[in-house]
């Protein structure tokens, strides 16, 4: 027999409201209001972040050198908001504080950061950090680009394109950025294409493609998995199930902003709710003392100020670590159902005839994603609807009852007092059962 259990996705995120750039005629505002509102453009604005020398000081301070596309004509408060933002991606690009030196090689790197407002919704922040052009020592500078959107790999492609015409000149970065912000951001598994000119080479067409899977083309899960075992992987899944304090230490910053996230995603399909910082700046470090479930990325070298905490996961992703482990409470490895646990490892295993990308990502996820309908698949059938048109009522005491094993009852008692789970059963329950029965997800896993 074939049991189908539909997960919906849990949406708890609204996109910010923005402010188009000034000079465009009323009509075409108004459409590309909209069409901002949806989430359809590439990006809200790219900036500039440079290393500017204090004034009797061998201190550096980040500085926005650049913004396209310009903001003015703002209200009082939206230009005080506009204010608060440029500052924390200054904090976010060069996250190492003030001490810095002028570098004569540097290598190019590139990571990401989340930005959340206080009403909950988050932006992303893209970041490629290179050394300028130019000759002797100098300091590095940072692309940043922040948008609504959730898509890793695209941007990194921009940034190929950004760094090749900024070796060339700043000024041809507007022409290419202007382009990708009049294209419409494509569909799962579709391609724009932008056509961008650069002296000596003419025309170029830049093929941008989005992964079919579009709630994973934020993930890289190849960074992940070459960090920890398989076995390590599933200790730190343990641990953010139930919603603990982690924090990762790695030296460099793409690796932490791609295992957060990829730790993150194989929670799906329900959402991390709490504190998500994948890069911590310096002047931040006070958050790992917070008591509230958190993810955090630590660069290795303020490792000592987090590790005298307690009642928390410290996992170091660096290449010469003796042990991943460096805090934890003790019980990571008896969380999950021992069996559960086996049928991940498996599953897992079958990567190894993976390729890399989007074939590596579908494996993992579904390998987790078992491990949830095997575990709370049946909610459905205990939320309970009194009249047609309007929302259930999840009957807890009778889902948890109807668990078997008792092991894997343990499990869940624990993983329903969590906020991801309270948060996405209360979704269900105000959905009524007509619109239910007709929502079409391609995220149905069927367990014969």
């Amino acid at each position: 027999m074939c049991l189908c259990f539909l997960f919906y996705l849990h949406i708890g995120v609204k996109e910010p409201e923005l402010t188009e750039p000034p000079g465009l005629e009323a009509a075409e505002n108004t459409t590309r209001q909209h069409r901002y509102a949806s989430g359809q453009y590439f990006f809200e604005y790219l900036v500039v972040v440079s290393l500017k020398k204090a004034k009797d000081s061998n201190t550096y301070e980040p500085q926005i050198t650049y913004q396209f596309p310009k903001r003015d004509g703002m209200a009082r408060s939206q230009k005080e908001e506009e204010e608060k933002t440029l500052k924390a991606i200054t904090l976010f690009c060069f996250p190492e504080g003030i001490n810095w030196a002028p570098l004569t090689e540097y290598h190019s790197e590139t990571f990401s950061f989340v930005l959340t407002e206080i009403d909950g919704s988050r932006r992303n922040g893209y970041c490629r950090r290179l050394l300028p052009g130019g000759r002797g020592a100098r300091p590095p500078e940072a692309y940043c680009i922040i948008s609504t959107l959730a898509c890793f790999g695209l941007f990194s492609k921009i940034f190929d394109e950004v760094e090749k015409r900024r070796q060339i000149s700043m000024a041809m970065i507007y022409p290419f950025m202007q382009k990708l912000r009049e294209a419409q951001f494509p569909a799962p598994g579709n391609t724009v294409e932008i056509k961008s000119f650069i002296p000596e080479s003419g025309t170029e067409i830049i093929s941008l493609t989005r992964p079919l899977d579009s709630w994973l083309e934020h993930v890289n899960f190849a960074t992940l998995f070459s960090c920890l075992t398989d076995q390590q992987v599933l200790l730190v899944f343990a641990a953010a199930v139930l919603e603990r304090r982690i924090i990762f230490i790695a030296d460099e910053l793409g690796t932490l902003s791609q295992v957060i996230h990829a730790v993150a995603a194989l929670l799906y399909p329900f959402t991390w709710q709490h504190t998500f910082i994948s890069i911590v700046p310096e002047i931040l470090i006070d958050v790992v003392m917070a008591p509230t479930p958190y993810l955090l990325g630590v660069q290795k070298r303020l490792l000592d100020q987090v590790t005298d905490q307690t009642d928390l996961l410290v996992v170091d992703l660096s290449e010469d670590k003796k042990d991943p482990f460096i805090v934890s409470i003790g019980d990571e490895g008896t969380i999950l159902p021992p069996k559960l646990q086996a049928e991940i490892l498996v599953a897992l295993s079958t990567r190894q005839n993976a390729s890399v990308g989007e074939e590596l990502n579908r494996v993992v996820s579904e390998a987790f994603l078992q491990f949830f309908v095997k575990t709370v698949g049946h909610y459905a059938s205990y939320v309970k609807y009194a009249r047609a048109g309007e929302g259930g009522v999840f009957d807890k005491r009778s889902f948890y009852k109807a668990i078997e094993p008792k092991v894997t009852r343990h499990f869940v008692k624990k993983f329903i007092q969590t906020q991801m789970f309270d948060l996405f059963i209360q979704e269900v329950e105000q959905q009524p059962r007509s619109m239910r029965e007709g929502h079409v997800c391609k995220h149905t896993v069927c367990v014969c």
